[in-house]
């Protein structure tokens, strides 16, 4: 219900014809902004509550397949991955309307592949503490990649947008941009949140799994293939969009508990209305529009202080 009141609040809510919110009959009769309405407002909404329910949902999958409840797509380098190959396009001129998807899934694939063979490799600590440092050199290594890549582009069209990747931000989503997005995120939503009994399988270890009937190994590979799949969208369309990832699946098992069949929807809707609520005041809390990824950022690390002096986390770490 918080949902719906939150979309059609957001619909009203601008900086046309008067900062604030406008009447619907006001806005019926008003073409000017009755078609702000529908063709920038209504396609943002629905990329806001894609991209939250998407971050919230993977990084759900993320900490329950690893069995590590600080790992999120930017932690591991996903993102930053992501970020790479979608700005690797934009310096290479291609213009077709997939590559960038593509190409952010492929070397968001790549770093989730380097974390997790670097966790593997590393001798000292437990695997929570390796998982988290292969994440932070991974990330740093594709954020190198990147500020190379803004180095060699155009400093007056392709820069811009290598710029916006890495600060986040839903000003340049429409029908178009939407049309792509959603044939790569909402058929994964869809799927997890079908198959989310199986998750608590497999957080059982790989042993119980298999003995109950499932190949851990393949469902496993099979649930992060879909989470990068979705993370890359996102990223390539939204930009690098932090923090969501990792405290929206807390606050799920927080309200929720730990069961995936009640956790998954309840991080589904929840990650929903955080992006919705941090872009709405995005776009009107001043005269310009402040980047997604600065008010997530800031707004994630101050419940996730709260989250780890308040909860029962803190036993977990």
């Amino acid at each position: 219900m918080l949902l719906v009141v939150l979309v059609f609040g957001s619909l009203l809510l601008g900086r046309y014809p008067k900062p604030g919110f406008i009447g619907l009959d006001e806005a019926i009769r008003n073409p000017i902004a009755w078609n702000i309405i529908l063709n920038l407002r209504l396609p943002r909404i629905i990329a806001a509550v894609i991209l939250g329910s998407t971050l919230a949902l993977t990084g759900l999958v993320f900490q329950t397949i690893l069995g590590n409840p600080l790992v999120e797509p930017g932690i591991l380098g996903v993102s930053q991955g992501a970020a790479f190959g979608a700005g690797l396009m934009i310096v290479l001129n291609v213009k077709s309307p997939l590559a960038l998807p593509f190409s952010a899934a492929l070397f968001s694939l790549l770093a989730l592949g380097l974390a997790w063979s670097l966790a593997k490799a590393i001798r000292f600590g437990g695997w929570i503490i390796r998982l988290i440092l292969s994440g932070i050199i991974v990330s740093a290594v594709f954020s190198s990649g990147l500020g190379i890549l803004k180095y060699l582009a155009d400093p007056r069209s392709q820069l811009q947008e290598i710029t916006f990747w890495m600060m986040g931000g839903l000003s340049g989503i429409g029908w178009t941009e939407l049309k792509y997005l959603i044939p790569f995120t909402v058929p994964v939503l869809i799927l997890i949140f079908i198959l989310r009994w199986r998750l608590n399988l497999l957080s059982m270890g790989d042993r119980t799994a298999h003995s109950l009937g499932i190949s851990p190994i393949l469902e496993k590979n099979i649930f992060l293939f879909m989470a990068v799949l979705a993370t890359a969208a996102v990223v390539s369309y939204c930009g690098i969009i932090g923090w969501i990832g990792l405290i929206i699946p807390h606050i799920a098992r927080r309200v929720a508990g730990s069961d995936t069949a009640k956790s998954v929807p309840t991080a589904l809707i929840t990650g929903g209305i955080f992006a919705l609520i941090s872009d709405d005041t995005a776009r009107t809390i001043s005269t310009g529009e402040i980047p997604l990824g600065i008010l997530t950022s800031l707004a994630g690390a101050l419940i996730f202080t709260l989250l780890m002096v308040f909860s029962p986390l803190r036993r977990h770490l």
